[in-house]
């Protein structure tokens, strides 16, 4: 039988109980350096590294505010919309069933969806693999939709699911949820009235929703309103605890644009000039409605136009605002500021006789011609028969610097300061720049150059008693309440001619549309009109173009007390061209339509019996 010397195993013993205290005093050792790198050295790093796990930051978005029409119908809106997003490591082998499910609702094609929910590995910045886990299916889904899309993936048919064991049944549990919306809300802007009043009211563009056109673009900074924001905590399956909320500042939602315009006679305005464009098949066609006493529009349209719920499915061409971009020789309805003029300066009266030498005038060694032979006529007839020859003899009588003061006075030359992006201000040269024949050019509408809002308010200050209004489109801002917290007046820019002067100008244009005049067709059932038109030739690089016509028709109703003054402009007309072929049939049918929606109160009237003015056919 062996013996071990006791003194031996005590010196293994205690070598064995110094390796374990060793040991151990090391893991303390690594645990205390642990614990000091975690706590001490690395403190700040590792507890915002953490915080950067937990704390999230979301933003609030404010409503864009509404724009609506004087009467309060809704013209644009905006909806909240969510980003349908995917969770492709979640899906597996339920792919087919969620794409066949989804394709429909989200109008994609459902093989094209099913390939986007497959699961992808990739390295990220630090050479990791990963798995993508967020891919977007679809962006601006409405709440309802949305809504609608849930419940279509609660009901969807993976199989048996009674006879699955509770993990498995959690696991489908995750495959729905792998289709879910993303937390920041966006916005989607509507048109409810697709077309209507589009160059009006513009578009919104781009992922800042920004105004781009129209109204959404002038007015965008009251639309807008402020973002809020929130700052929360989440646990480990990114659920808000609501208890440790850091911030919640709640977004102040955009103002609301009550507008001039009134949406019904929007409609009859658009309504008239898609038959014209169908008639006449001009390049385009534009109509205004002002009321002369305030400068308010009830109505500005353009054909060919745009759908502002999809812009970018429209030439650019079609989205340009007519009324104050595109400039023409006015042609005869400048004849107004020349008689205007003359009449305010005294060097003519109404009964004033010129020559109109049989229709063939020279001046300056160039010949002017009338379109009938034509003697002597008086400033009345003048208007009446749109005589090119007598309306250049009354604005040698006026002079040069005369009707150039006048001419800037009304507003040429220069813009109107419409609520509008892009109007020009048209062309007026100065008077050092007039040739010789300019004073006998300039009165019948050639050599300048004016924009249809320009011309809509020279002819509103006639009918406002020679006052020259500002053109009004933004009537009031309203919050959410309705409650009005900025109310916009009408604005007189200067008189131009004395009510005298414009009652005489008023007496001179209602003949145009009488017996003999150049706008029989302008005429109306039950209310006097005091009107022009205008046919210009277009001028091109190498002079006027044969053929090429800008054809309009301007005119107020009543003429005594005017309610409305409405023009109407058709560019390149094919077939006739006249505007009093062309457009004045167009005001008529407008101004018919648009007395009859308002009330407003007729004057043709004797004896109790309505005196039908009515052109026979």
């Amino acid at each position: 039988m062996d013996h071990y010397d006791p003194g031996v195993l005590r010196y293994a013993a205690k070598r064995w109980l110094l390796f374990f205290a060793a040991i151990i005093l090391f893991s303390f050792t690594l645990l205390g350096y642990r614990l000091v790198d975690l706590q001490v050295i690395r403190h700040d790093q590792l507890s915002n590294a953490a915080r950067g796990n937990t704390i999230r930051t979301v933003e609030r978005a404010a409503r864009r505010g509404d724009i609506l029409d004087r009467r309060g119908n809704l013209l644009a809106t905006s909806l909240f919309v969510k980003t349908v997003c995917a969770d492709p490591s979640m899906i597996g082998e339920y792919r087919p069933h969620i794409a066949q499910t989804l394709a429909p609702m989200i109008e994609m094609d459902e093989v094209a969806l099913n390939d986007r929910l497959a699961p992808r590995v990739f390295r990220n910045e630090a050479g990791q693999v990963r798995t993508n886990r967020y891919v977007v299916l679809k962006r601006k889904v409405p709440r309802e939709k949305w809504d609608a899309m849930r419940e279509a993936l609660q009901k969807m048919d993976l199989g048996n699911e009674a006879g699955l064991t509770r993990s498995q049944r959690l696991y489908l549990r995750g495959v729905r949820k792998s289709i879910f919306a993303d937390r920041a809300e966006d916005q989607l802007r509507v048109y409810p009235g697709k077309r209507l009043a589009s160059h009006v009211l513009g578009f919104v563009g781009g992922t800042d929703h920004k105004g781009k056109e129209g109204m959404e673009a002038v007015m965008d900074s009251k639309l807008t309103g402020t973002r809020g924001w929130l700052v929360t905590e989440t646990d480990s399956r990114k659920r808000e605890l609501v208890s440790m909320r850091r911030q919640d500042v709640a977004p102040r939602n955009g103002l609301n644009v009550v507008l001039t315009l009134d949406i019904g006679v929007q409609h009859i305005v658009e309504a008239e000039l898609a038959k014209a464009l169908e008639k006449h098949k001009p390049l385009g066609i534009t109509a205004l409605v002002v009321v002369p006493l305030t400068g308010e529009i009830l109505a500005m349209a353009n054909l060919p136009d745009f759908d502002p719920n999809i812009p970018g499915k429209h030439e650019a061409a079609h989205r340009r605002n007519r009324a104050v971009t595109d400039t023409s020789e006015p042609g005869s309805t400048f004849k107004i500021v020349t008689v205007a003029a003359a009449l305010q300066d005294q060097r003519v009266s109404l009964g004033s006789k010129f020559d109109c030498e049989r229709g063939l005038f020279y001046y300056g060694g160039r010949r002017l011609r009338d379109h009938h032979a034509y003697g002597k006529l008086s400033v009345k007839e003048i208007i009446t028969k749109s005589s090119n020859i007598g309306s250049a003899k009354v604005a040698l009588r006026l002079g040069a610097p005369r009707l150039h003061h006048f001419v800037t006075d009304f507003g040429f030359g220069q813009r109107t300061r419409i609520s509008l992006p892009g109007e020009v201000r048209g062309t007026v040269h100065p008077l050092k720049k007039w040739n010789k024949l300019s004073i006998t050019r300039v009165p019948m509408g050639h050599e300048v150059a004016a924009t249809p809002i320009q011309m809509a308010m020279m002819m509103s200050a006639i009918a406002n008693g020679g006052k020259l209004m500002r053109p009004m489109l933004v009537h009031s801002l309203r919050d959410e309440s309705g409650r009005v917290v900025v109310k916009y007046h009408s604005e007189a820019i200067r008189q131009v001619v004395s009510s005298e002067t414009a009652a005489k100008v008023t007496e001179a244009l209602k003949t145009v549309v009488g017996e003999g005049g150049t706008a029989k067709r302008a005429r109306m059932q039950y209310h006097t009109v005091a009107g022009k038109t205008g046919t210009a030739q277009k001028p091109g690089p190498g002079g006027y173009m044969p053929g090429k016509y800008y054809s309009s028709f301007v005119g107020f109703f009543p003429a005594e007390e005017p309610a409305l003054c409405i023009l109407v402009g058709l560019d390149e007309p094919a077939g006739d061209y006249y505007g009093g072929l062309t457009a004045a049939p167009v005001f008529k049918a407008i101004a018919e339509r648009t007395a009859s929606y308002l009330g407003i109160k007729p004057d043709l009237v004797e004896q109790g019996t309505v005196v039908s003015s009515r052109e026979e056919p």
